[in-house]
């Protein structure tokens, strides 16, 4: 994706999804600790390119560490991002997470898309085992 065409979001909504305050996020920007885009009016605009780098840095954690609140599953590949895309049409659900600037695809049951509340914006982890790809609600 393209620096003109990549998804900008309002600080506020930054914030949101990297769990910290929106004071905090300010600072994160005066501080040039987070890259941003000014608007023609001159507010600030975060690349999701900039909310992926900072996913975790965000937590103070890294990614093995963050795992630990999920439930106990076997599973050892787990990739942790934010979902870009949730598509549910009859029985499946498309859920589309970006993980690292990279996307990932995983099919599922709409019921289980619904019972887990899946919206674009959230954090949830894909486990990979084979030729599957499992979500988990962060």
């Amino acid at each position: 994706m393209s620096p003109k065409s990549e998804e900008l979001l309002r600080p506020r909504d930054a914030a949101v999804v990297l769990g910290i305050s929106y004071a905090s996020l300010k600072q994160w920007i005066y501080k040039g600790k987070l890259r941003t885009v000014k608007t023609v009016g001159g507010h600030h605009r975060v690349p999701q390119s900039e909310i992926d780098a900072f996913l975790f840095k965000s937590l103070g954690k890294q990614p093995a560490e963050s795992r630990a609140n999920f439930r106990t599953i076997s599973g050892r590949n787990q990739l942790i991002g934010r979902i870009v895309e949730v598509r549910i049409e009859g029985l499946i659900a498309q859920i589309k997470l970006s993980i690292g600037g990279q996307h990932i695809t995983s099919i599922i049951t709409a019921d289980a898309a619904r019972e887990m509340r899946l919206k674009r914006g959230d954090k949830a982890a894909a486990l990979v085992k084979s030729t599957e790809v499992m979500i988990v609600r962060v």
